[in-house]
């Protein structure tokens, strides 16, 4: 048995400026922007401040076209992806820690290791 929900949103922008693309979707959507991380993985992400249990909201500098794409957050990455597998999800291959999927309508998404909402696991959806 394992756990699942959604994680959040991210923004997929295909710029040389990742500040300036961080800006705009601050002024956007009306979300201060978290201070920079320090950490050297962290380099090409900007998140906002969703508050401790909401959505997690990126933006990510990427090498192919814009566009956006959601993420799906599990305290089991193997049993998820299995199970997104047997609806007719396509399993594209592991970054660092996350599995890159694809929807059967063509969506690509991210299944995610459980990492920062306090009530996950009262509010995850429980799977056999």
């Amino acid at each position: 048995m394992h756990k699942s929900r959604l994680d959040g949103f991210i923004i997929d922008c295909q710029t040389p400026d990742l500040e300036a693309a961080a800006k705009f979707w601050s002024a956007a959507l009306g979300l201060a922007l978290k201070p920079v991380s320090l950490q050297a993985e962290d380099a090409g992400y900007r998140s906002f401040d969703t508050g401790a249990d909401g959505l997690n909201i990126e933006v990510q500098q990427v090498e192919h076209p814009s566009r956006v794409h959601l993420d799906i957050e599990t305290d089991d990455v193997e049993a998820e992806v299995a199970r997104l597998v047997k609806l007719g999800a396509k399993r594209l291959g592991m970054v660092r820690h996350w599995c890159v999927m694809e929807a059967p309508t063509g969506q690509r998404f991210c299944v995610v290791p459980q990492h920062r909402r306090a009530d996950f696991a009262a509010q995850a959806n429980v799977w056999d």
